[in-house]
């Protein structure tokens, strides 16, 4: 596999990599305005829950990470402590954190940029910049997809919580039900393979069958421990069959003597 740190600074314009400027602008586009769209979600959502228009804003400017917005207002609007729903959030917005690890080095950005980089170092600007062949790509990917992404976001969360507040009781017309929606539809093309998988359905057991015995927001937690479980049975599995492999390679040594 070739190393993507060693990006070329532009693309060759006769090679096979190459991208025009104009497909990555459009790639990036449509991820920016597909999932800014969602953010009218988070706005009902978050007005439903009881914040006020200044809180639901201010958690879209300055947190923008859907997965983690949601979890908090959802924690929030169940009863859950808001130190517990914090929690929750925070350790959702973690692999925030390695995504910018690997973008640190494709982007390769000047020192004094980095700082406002980092606010869009989210799951959409990842893919899309990790989608490209060259450093150019890299960058223009990353910053079409979160500037798209960032403006229309806050914009629909304002436009989702004025909505709310108009139409008044949010449950009455259903909308309680937007968040937890957008938030699958986002992660569920996200598992591709058996484990992401198995992680999903047993943190979803994990949170669903802990609703009823613990506080709210508590159960998200607990549902973190899915990643972990399931590599560990995964090791274990993985282990066995290497076993099972040395003691048939040992008996099928033994019978050719």
């Amino acid at each position: 596999m070739t190393e993507q740190t060693a990006l070329p600074d532009a693309p060759d314009t006769g090679g096979a990599g190459a991208k025009p400027d104009a497909a990555v602008v459009r790639d990036a586009l449509g991820v920016g305005v597909a999932v800014g769209l969602s953010g009218f979600a988070f706005g009902v959502t978050s007005a439903g829950s009881g914040l006020t228009l200044a809180q639901t804003c201010a958690l879209s400017l300055l947190v923008f990470t859907g997965a983690s917005q949601f979890a908090l207002v959802g924690a929030l609007a169940a009863g859950g402590n808001p130190l517990t729903a914090a929690a929750g959030a925070f350790f959702l917005g973690v692999r925030n954190a390695f995504y910018g690890l690997r973008l640190s080095q494709l982007l390769a950005l000047p020192r004094a940029v980095r700082p406002f980089a980092a606010q869009w170092v989210i799951d959409e600007t990842t893919a899309v910049a990790l989608a490209q062949p060259t450093r150019r790509a890299v960058r223009i990917g990353f910053t079409v997809t979160g500037l798209t992404l960032y403006v229309l976001w806050n914009l629909t969360t304002l436009l989702g919580a004025l909505g709310a507040e108009a139409i008044g009781d949010t449950d009455a017309w259903g909308l309680d039900a937007a968040g937890p929606a957008v938030f699958l539809a986002l992660l569920a093309p996200m598992l591709k393979d058996t484990t992401e998988r198995a992680v999903a359905a047993l943190a979803v057991l994990l949170g669903l069958g802990l609703l009823p015995v613990l506080p709210a927001g508590v159960p998200v937690l607990v549902a973190a421990l899915a990643a972990p479980l399931v590599l560990w049975a995964r090791g274990r599995r993985a282990d066995g069959a290497e076993d099972d492999g040395a003691v048939r390679g040992a008996a099928e040594e033994e019978d050719g003597r």
